[in-house]
């Protein structure tokens, strides 16, 4: 919505400084008009949700060309005693650059954040820091076509799959070329119960015309994995391989480990070792997927951890 202060001053009720903060988006609105405001759920990392303010537009950068960034910024109930989180919002067209202010979830991170101090710090001068910074490095890159198309097909794919949707008529080859052999391919990595659920509800919806178990316990197949071979569902196979998630559009990852861990660390650093062994695997075999956790949030981390390392030593070689 554009900004009115009268429709911002009834969805800031629960915000406890909320005259101070609404000064303030007077100020950013006067100074980017194009910043659209609403009230959204944020998604913490511990998983709680609350409902924020956050707003959304283009700032303009010079970096040789001008460039228009989109950015998003989300405004806490304590703010301004507390500062904004920042992502930018690239469209199906663009990539992120990851630098050292800029995350591969697209978060931002600068020294005015960290140094964020009221009066002194505002949410003006936070985007002037900002769009200093990435006329330093600039922090989104344009995809080609390929790329684009690719990326478009993927998510629709996913939005698909998560909506229960069972048309798989289109079945051409991402990023486009003859459709010959091509298939809608997911590949479910662990053979616990959770990975057993995910491959019948995956078989049930008729999301895929292949899918893939990967059994990385060791020893012979059991349990879930056995019932799998009792029913013989179609088009389901059970692998202890990686090459046999080969050209998997989706991989869905369901495995954790605990170890002997004795705290959260532990239990972190443990999965850290578990997915940097399974990241570049996937990765290898299926270069264009999309990586799905059904994990606890902290193994995330992990996952993307091990993600850049692959990505990291690949480019060296």
């Amino acid at each position: 919505m554009a900004f009115s202060e009268e429709a911002l001053r009834k969805q800031l009720g629960k915000y406890k400084f909320r005259d101070l903060t609404i000064e303030e988006l007077k100020n950013v609105n006067k100074a980017y008009p194009n910043f659209t405001f609403s009230m959204n759920a944020y998604t913490f990392k511990d998983g709680s949700q609350k409902d924020l303010l956050n707003f959304s537009g283009t700032v303009p950068v010079k970096y040789g060309n001008s460039y228009n960034i989109p950015i998003c910024l989300w405004i806490l109930d304590s703010h301004p005693f507390a500062p904004p989180i920042c992502f930018l919002k690239p469209t199906v067209n663009m990539g992120i650059s990851v630098g050292k202010h800029v995350d591969a979830h697209g978060r931002i991170y600068l020294p005015y954040l960290q140094n964020w101090s009221h009066p002194k710090s505002t949410v003006i001068g936070l985007i002037r820091e900002m769009i200093a910074k990435f006329e330093e490095e600039l922090p989104l890159y344009s995809l080609s076509s390929s790329d684009a198309a690719r990326q478009s097909e993927l998510l629709s794919y996913i939005a698909k799959i998560t909506e229960g949707e069972t048309d798989l008529k289109s079945k051409s080859k991402i990023g486009g070329g003859k459709n010959e052999g091509c298939i809608n391919k997911i590949t479910i990595v662990g053979a616990g119960e959770l990975g057993i659920a995910c491959v019948l509800a995956v078989a049930a919806k008729g999301s895929a015309n292949k899918v893939v178990l990967l059994d990385l316990s060791e020893g012979a197949a059991k349990g879930g994995t056995m019932d799998l071979d009792i029913f013989a569902l179609p088009n389901v196979e059970i692998s202890k391989d990686f090459s046999a998630s080969a050209d998997s559009k989706v991989v869905v990852l369901t495995v954790n480990s605990l170890g002997n861990a004795q705290t959260y660390l532990d239990v972190i650093q443990s999965n850290v070792d578990l997915f940097r062994g399974i990241i570049p695997a996937i990765s290898h075999y299926s270069q264009n997927t999309v990586l799905l956790v059904a994990s606890h949030p902290g193994i995330l981390d992990s996952v993307f951890e091990g993600f850049f390392l692959y990505c990291y030593q690949d480019k060296r070689k």
